[in-house]
């Protein structure tokens, strides 16, 4: 690895810890966790090494949420880029799913790179803040953010489900996506091994590749995701620890 090449890892690294991609079943029954804490730990890994640490807090209590999700740099990275990326979603539990209210993604206040979403479910309207500018956009149904997607998979059935699609904001724009899913799909994780469901994204030739493992025992969790770009390069994020709270 060169000086030279640094920056730009420094740079997809972070894009990916704010704009990765994950799905949940829009459609599907509600099935509220009973859990109401959770903390959430996994490590990212760029073509094979690791580069950073996540830690996520998941708080649900009087029919509202919120999320905060902190990651580190660590090797390398963490000697180029010291302070931590955040994310955090905020909104209601209703009608057997997050309804978010604000999402938040950056490496502080003064971070040029920093979004937001403000979600308008009265107007149907979602507002995005980055780059210095702001824009909206009509508000979809069910739409989750960049973080609340991750937590949105607790809450349904997933039962004879093969393909599932939904609507997501990375705070910089709202996409619509479509997974195809696999039950029993067995895989080892720093947990043990497990049986998983995966989900595939479906997509364009020139969009990259991403796919997400849900483990039914850790409440529907992903346990792993992987996005594979058009270069080859491959990103990693594998849960690693769970701690539940009633």
């Amino acid at each position: 690895m060169t000086d030279g090449t640094l920056p730009v890892m420094l740079r997809k690294l972070l894009v990916v810890l704010l704009v990765v991609t994950a799905a949940a079943a829009v459609h599907a029954m509600p099935r509220p966790p009973a859990a109401s804490s959770m903390t959430v730990s996994h490590k990212v890994l760029w073509n094979g090494v690791q580069v950073a640490v996540v830690k996520e807090q998941f708080e649900k209590r009087d029919g509202r949420y919120h999320i905060v999700s902190k990651s580190d740099p660590v090797g390398l990275f963490a000697l180029a880029q010291r302070r931590p990326a955040t994310l955090t979603s905020s909104g209601r539990v209703s009608e057997g799913r997050l309804q978010p209210e604000r999402f938040e993604g950056g490496r502080g206040a003064d971070d040029a790179r920093r979004v937001s979403a403000e979600f308008d479910w009265a107007g149907e309207r979602l507002t995005f803040t980055h780059d210095g500018k702001s824009e909206r956009v009509a508000l979809p149904a069910a739409t989750q953010d960049r973080l609340s997607i991750m937590y949105q998979f607790m809450f349904f059935s997933y039962e004879g489900r093969r393909e599932i699609d939904f609507p997501m904001t990375n705070g910089r724009k709202l996409d619509h996506y479509r997974y195809v899913i696999t039950h029993d799909v067995e895989i080892d994780t720093p947990l043990g091994r497990m049986k998983t469901l995966h989900l595939v994204k479906q997509r364009a030739p020139d969009d990259t590749q991403t796919e997400v493992w849900l483990s039914p025992q850790h409440h529907h969790l992903p346990v792993k995701l992987l996005i594979v770009e058009n270069d080859g390069t491959r990103y990693e994020e594998i849960m690693t620890g769970l701690e539940v709270q009633p």
